[in-house]
């Protein structure tokens, strides 16, 4: 049959690119549905490409103390990234012979999905086996007027056709720290409220602690344990009412507060395949919904929302597909990449983690102001933190904060994945770095925390 395939991909993002990639591959053939007229999904059209390619080019305006440079720039900047990220994605397709299905899919029974075609007919597709790979959305309160040209989410920011000269950041998330660094890059006012007591709680309390200062630095205006009551916009800028009574003007808003599922429209409920209340499908560990033959990877099944986990899911998906199992699952410790200015990554667990499990650790710093790679380039903010088991000298976590921390960070999480004496500080300390490299950072580290256990030693 025409229209029969051994597997269709819903969602043409990491996930399902992962999953196409490898079904195809083991000799399968394979579609890939997907309601963006160019493939990539909303990581390279919306979210993850645009917001890197819009934080470098601001990052270097920043450094560089340039001031004719706006918000429309930066979009054209990184406008070409994004056409080159998309030529690239369907260099893959065409070359590994996966049909493009340009819709919405919707599905009929269990085996069958009906796509409206962006040329406003209907087709109907069937398959032995289904990836949902969808992705998720800016969530949309339902007392916030989106409508309105000047309140914005991440996805619509990008169709933004002005250059504020102040705009306001609900939601202190990933997602707002990195566009409060992109618009104080282009020296725009930011007002960026938290409805939390802390910055990205889930990060160690000194990297956020150095985040809150460099952004206050940088001159964003930070508050936190923050409420909206309502929001009112007209035709010269939004106003934010919170509940503390302060009233927050700027010329737009930018929500910055939640993600929803793609999962609506679907057609789920007919099939019995149930979702959370953000519109996550809920998987087994093969990530297998109900329906044994449909498979859901990405940010559609929720945590950890990340790119690159979502790739892994895809192919773990396709493996079981494919041979009827699977024996990868995603690594226990995922890096946490932040793209703010300046960067922040972190592996493992933090301090606080550590202490609440009452596990012996001590810290090592290494300052990027004392490194000579640091100096050569000016780029001397910044910190690398190893946390260690005080008496086997495991390597428990890695924190990283400044330029390249998210490249840096892998160097731990590769020490941490090995086994016995291969995962201890003794790594860094004997191990001979390039100098003068960021990398050597590691080797300061791991001295300062022995050092640190040498001391107590001494005075036991």
């Amino acid at each position: 049959m025409k229209n029969h395939y051994d597997v269709i991909v819903i969602g043409s993002g990491p996930g399902g690119e992962g999953a196409a990639m490898k079904c195809t591959k083991e000799g399968m053939r394979v579609a890939m549905c997907d309601y963006f007229s160019s493939v990539g999904g909303s990581c390279t059209h919306r979210s993850t490409i645009p917001s890197k390619a819009l934080r470098h080019a601001s990052q270097i305006l920043y450094e560089s103390n340039i001031d004719d440079c706006n918000f429309q720039t930066l979009l054209k900047k990184a406008e070409v990234v994004i056409q080159e990220q998309f030529t690239l994605r369907k260099s893959f397709y065409d070359r590994n012979l996966v049909d493009i299905i340009d819709g919405r899919a919707k599905f009929i029974d269990a085996h069958t999905i009906s796509a409206k075609l962006s040329n406003g007919a209907e087709e109907t597709y069937t398959a032995d086996y289904f990836v949902i790979a969808t992705g998720s959305r800016p969530y949309h309160p339902p007392d916030v007027d989106f409508s309105h040209e000047r309140i914005l989410d991440s996805d619509t920011l990008l169709s933004l056709k002005d250059n504020p000269r102040s705009i306001t950041i609900y939601g202190a998330g990933v997602i707002g720290c990195e566009y409060a660094s992109i618009f104080r890059g282009l020296k725009v006012k930011v007002n960026l409220i938290n409805t939390r007591e802390k910055l990205l709680s889930f990060l160690d309390d000194e990297i956020i602690d150095a985040l809150g200062y460099h952004l206050r630095e940088n001159g964003v205006v930070l508050r936190h344990n923050e409420e909206y009551e309502k929001v009112a916009a007209d035709n010269s800028g939004v106003t934010v009412f919170l509940k503390s009574n302060k009233e927050i003007r700027s010329d737009y808003l930018l929500w910055a507060q939640g993600r929803t599922g793609n999962s609506d429209d679907l057609g789920l409920d007919k099939l019995g395949i149930n979702t959370t209340t953000q519109g996550s499908i809920i998987v087994n560990e093969t990530n297998q919904t109900p329906i044994s033959h449909i498979y859901a990877v990405g940010d559609i099944i929720g945590f950890p929302n990340l790119a690159s986990a979502s790739y892994d899911q895809g192919r773990f998906a396709a493996t079981h597909i494919v041979f009827g199992k699977c024996d990868h699952q995603l690594v226990e410790f995922i890096p946490t990449g932040i793209y703010t200015i300046p960067e922040i990554s972190s592996v493992g667990y933090t301090e606080e983690q550590l202490t609440k499990e009452k596990i012996p650790y001590e810290v090592g710093h290494s300052f990027f102001k004392h490194l000579a790679r640091a100096q050569i380039t000016g780029r001397t903010t910044g910190m690398l933190k190893i946390l260690f088991h005080r008496e086997t000298l495991k390597i428990l976590g890695v924190h990283c904060f400044g330029h390249g921390a998210a490249e840096i960070i892998h160097i731990g999480q590769a020490i941490m994945s090995q086994t016995g004496e291969g995962n201890t500080l003794m790594y860094f300390i004997n191990t001979t770095f390039n100098y003068p490299t960021m990398a050597e950072a590691y080797r300061v580290a791991a001295l300062n925390g022995i050092n640190r256990v040498d001391s107590l030693k001494k005075t036991l």
